[in-house]
């Protein structure tokens, strides 16, 4: 009987994969590769290696998980084809992850009397953007992913009422910002794991929350502005 999860995390440099047993969710093992530009010389290489390491085949797999975006494009794009790949090979499901909704939960499991915070995983898109949402303790919704343009006003509303975690690639950005705000609060160190794809994804394949694999794509979120060229000049007429 197939009773492992395995979750694939290529939505930032790191190329990280975990292995979840699917009655207990308890995590079985996890490697990461953290290598610029080796998610597709790599990935597979891992796979097959953490399933070696853990005296498991392919056979084993009951699903697939990947991390759904935003991130970098060409690492989600490989991610998503390993991952589509592997459920129509062996006939599992898949099942996609918010990177940053796997974030927040990745640090709400480990804070203490998490329910006194709103976490916010920001992702670094280019100068002041950022990729964010915000979570509940629970994994509840309050601000869905999306581009933020940041300023000292960013966010305001929601720390105005509630203390603020801040955290990923994005955040140093915004503390430089808010740096002396009393509710708002910045973790290093935070980046996207496999294992917390893994952890959230265990419970989507409870309540059976499927993607097709036929046409999953990503989720990409492109960023808000694009860059407009300077119209040329033209030659002055004599």
């Amino acid at each position: 009987m197939s009773t492992l999860l395995l979750s694939l995390e290529t939505s930032s440099p790191i190329c990280s994969i975990a292995l979840h047993r699917m009655e207990t969710g308890a995590l079985v093992g996890q490697s990461e590769l953290r290598l610029e530009k080796s998610h597709s010389s790599h990935l597979s290489v891992l796979i097959n290696q953490l399933l070696e390491n853990s005296l498991h085949t392919l056979a084993d797999l009951a699903a697939v998980a990947v991390s759904d975006g935003p991130g970098s494009y060409t690492g989600l794009r490989i991610g998503a084809a390993a991952a589509k790949g592997l459920c129509y090979a062996l006939d599992i499901p898949l099942v996609a992850i918010s990177t940053l909704q796997s974030m927040a939960h990745q640090v709400a499991s480990v804070t203490a009397r998490p329910e006194q915070f709103l976490f916010c995983p920001m992702l670094d898109a280019r100068r002041m953007e950022v990729y964010a949402a915000l979570y509940q303790c629970t994994g509840a919704e309050v601000l869905a992913p999306a581009p933020l343009i940041l300023d000292a006003d960013t966010l305001a509303e929601q720390l105005a009422h509630q203390s603020l975690l801040f955290f990923g690639s994005g955040a140093a950005k915004f503390q430089a910002l808010v740096a002396e705000h009393p509710r708002a609060g910045f973790l290093t160190g935070i980046e996207p794991s496999a294992v917390a794809v893994g952890a959230l994804a265990v419970e989507a394949y409870r309540r059976q929350d499927f993607r097709s694999v036929a046409y999953y794509e990503p989720f990409y979120l492109k960023e808000v502005y694009t860059t407009t060229p300077k119209a040329a000049s033209l030659p002055k007429k004599g």
